[in-house]
């Protein structure tokens, strides 16, 4: 039996100074480059006063050199989900420091390249004891929970999923969606392939289209916000010839979705069942619905007889006591099955989003006297609001309207509510409905879904000329439009062919067009388009050869 992968002794144990560790714009980045750049965090953070430090990078290779240089110099890393000035803000009265890619008002720290050369000192096995990561979670109150980690805890995640998932997975690259700001993106992207000696891509993908570009054999490490957008491409049988596994986590794969992923790139995922407090706990391949998931070796697990709610003990957690997560299970062959949680934390494109932090947060404003959000199913999941206003906010909305109304809240929530959580349904009532025992319950709301109007497709306009074959508008496409769903989670950008469409809505609008349009030339797209941002359409009508 090999021995268990020792992610605490990497730098220590050394490797050769040309082996590579990962793919940047196409060139490879050898251990000897990476390792620079680790001396260099290293010699920063020594030079720096202070214990704790935030982290963000969204490159995977300076991430991790900071990461191990923060670790190899005694420093603690937080790390957060995001960058927004309300996490920033809380984080200051906890840190010492922020690193890599913050807002400048924070001042954060990155070494230059000549840093390197101020610290040559050898690399030891890191501490197992040290408590060197602090991760942010949603808890059942609403308010982020810190999770700390030993690095020991970290070590056994690695090591079992090199034992797991090892000889699937060989000496393929590493393709991920999702962020190393999350303990699966930091396990599966940063941590696992760096310590068995796996090349990882330093950005990730922003569309699995990109998957048709890797060249060697990869693993796709992804989510089930991202699959579930796989979409019929001849790219794809390029892409799966190349493709040994793909992973997911974040929340339970739709099994019609599992199989669609499995039609399209040929393999099932292997879907990864844990928490930021658990770490890893089970896993699973969807051949049947409602697959069981299989605990891992090292994971000791039981259902609670009071509530049905699963309890694990594993390394992964800081002692030997069983933590109750907030998941109801039954027993099944070969492990267990998932029933629902028992808290009001929802998964949103794979993000964790706390319907109470909402709540409170949209309770807080003036323009609200009461608030209830709640999720909304399907294949792509929302959150739909529903607001009962203050005084001032019924002031508020019958002089500007719903649509500003909905901005404004919105823009309230934007610095502590991530972008996919951010409810995309809204309502407007006199009072909360009660049930026959005077509470508010998901029906109850829900109800009032039906019959919904339909949601916005056309930009906000203003006419700046007009003649008899020309025109030209201001238009801003409204954060609410209903196109800007999914495309794409946490960056709307606006489709092309709603650009294309609302020039022919317009053109028809402006001029007297044959009734079929037969084609486009030339087409390019320069820029994108994201919400609330005014641009100009300018249609020049041509009679002579009937185009526009």
């Amino acid at each position: 039996m090999p021995e268990p992968l020792d992610m605490l002794s990497l730098l220590a144990a050394g490797s050769s100074a040309d082996r590579r560790v990962a793919w940047h714009d196409g060139k490879a980045v050898c251990y000897a480059e990476w390792i620079a750049r680790v001396s260099a965090w290293r010699a920063l953070l020594r030079r720096t006063a202070g214990q704790a430090f935030a982290l963000y990078i969204d490159d995977a290779v300076e991430f991790a050199a900071a990461l191990f240089g923060a670790w190899h110099a005694g420093r603690i890393i937080y790390l957060p989900g995001d960058k927004l000035p309300g996490t920033c803000a809380a984080l200051r009265r906890t840190v010492d420091g922020f690193l890599g890619e913050f807002a400048p008002e924070w001042q954060p720290l990155a070494p230059l390249p000549e840093n390197a050369t101020l610290d040559t000192d050898e690399f030891h096995s890191l501490d197992p004891d040290f408590i060197g990561l602090v991760l942010y979670t949603s808890g059942s109150t609403g308010a982020p929970q810190a999770i700390a980690k030993k690095l020991s805890q970290m070590a056994a995640e690695v090591a079992t999923l090199e034992a797991e998932f090892g000889a699937l997975v060989g000496a393929a690259d590493i393709v991920a969606t999702v962020s190393q700001q999350h303990i699966y993106g930091l396990l599966f992207k940063i941590l696992w392939p760096l310590a068995a000696g796996r090349a990882v891509y330093a950005k990730s993908f922003s569309f699995l289209e990109e998957l048709a570009a890797a060249e060697r054999d990869h693993v796709l490490v992804s989510s089930p916000a991202h699959l579930k957008r796989l979409t019929e491409n001849p790219a794809w049988t390029v892409a799966a010839r190349r493709l040994r596994a793909v992973f997911s986590s974040g929340g339970p794969l739709p099994f019609e979705v599992a199989r669609e992923t499995e039609r399209v790139l040929g393999l099932m995922p292997i879907e990864v069942y844990g928490s930021s407090e658990t770490g890893g706990v089970a896993w699973r391949r969807q051949r049947t619905a409602d697959a069981a998931w299989a605990p891992f070796p090292s994971v000791r697990w039981r259902i609670d007889r009071t509530d049905g709610v699963l309890e694990v003990g594993s390394p992964n957690l800081p002692d030997e006591n069983w933590f109750q997560t907030a998941d109801r299970a039954e027993p099944a062959a070969g492990g267990f099955v998932l029933r629902g949680r028992v808290d009001r934390i929802v998964k949103v494109e794979g993000k964790r989003i706390s319907l109470d932090a909402i709540e409170s947060q949209l309770a807080a404003s003036p323009l609200v006297a009461e608030a209830r959000v709640l999720p909304l199913a399907g294949r792509r999941e929302r959150i739909a609001a529903f607001v009962v206003p203050s005084a001032d906010g019924r002031l508020k909305l019958a002089e500007t309207g719903k649509l500003a109304m909905n901005r404004l809240l919105r823009a309230a929530l934007g610095r502590s509510v991530e972008a996919v959580g951010l409810p995309r349904v809204w309502r407007y009532l006199d009072a909360l409905p009660v049930n026959a025992q005077g509470k508010t319950t998901h029906a109850e709301l829900a109800a009032l879904l039906d019959g919904a109007p339909p949601r916005l497709t056309l930009p906000r306009e203003r006419l700046l000329e007009r003649d008899r074959q020309r025109a030209v508008f201001e238009l801003t496409a409204p954060r609410e439009l209903l196109y800007f769903d999914g495309h794409f989670p946490g960056a709307p950008i606006l489709p092309g062919v709603v650009q294309v469409d609302w020039v022919i809505s317009y053109g028809r609008q402006c001029f007297d067009l044959p009734a079929v349009f037969r084609g486009i030339h030339q087409l390019k797209f320069q820029r994108v388009i994201t919400p609330e941002m005014p641009v100009t359409l300018e249609l020049i009508h041509d009679t002579a050869d009937s185009s526009l």
